[in-house]
């Protein structure tokens, strides 16, 4: 069954949020997983491929956002809205505030919740969501 852990930033800065799962992202690869990141849209995509371009000098994350005229191979996957995962992939990072149709597919899931109050009250129903429905949750505050 998917294990959902929520981890709880301080910040409001969506940038912070972006920050903390191009972390995440990178200790998922470095261990060897296989990393779908979901966002809002478009732009927000496109601002998390740079970032993990930029996450640390010494550092390297092969990603991609996802193209339908690509094979999309990359370990760390980039997409947002409807679109969905093109293979099964162990871990799913939620950058959204509703908890995507096909999160069930992944063996982990990380919620990424700040202090913004729309963030923190879709956090709260996604938890429940999770909670009702018998899944393993964790919470982290960092």
């Amino acid at each position: 069954m998917t294990r959902v852990s929520f981890y709880i930033l301080k910040s409001t800065q969506f940038e912070k949020r972006q920050a903390f799962a191009c972390r995440l992202a990178e200790k998922a690869y470095h261990q060897g997983h296989q990393v779908y990141i979901h966002t809002d849209n478009a732009e927000q995509s496109a601002a998390l491929d740079e970032a993990l371009w930029a996450i640390r000098p010494e550092s390297f994350v092969p990603h991609e956002v996802i193209n339908t005229d690509a094979d999309n191979q990359s370990p760390v996957l980039i997409g947002h809205k409807d679109s969905t995962p093109p293979r099964l992939m162990d871990v799913l990072i939620n950058l959204t505030e509703q908890q995507p149709l096909f999160f069930s597919q992944f063996d982990r899931v990380a919620e990424v919740i700040d202090d913004n109050d729309d963030v923190k009250q879709a956090g709260r129903q996604r938890f429940q969501f999770y909670k009702q429905r018998g899944y393993e949750l964790d919470t982290f505050h960092v």
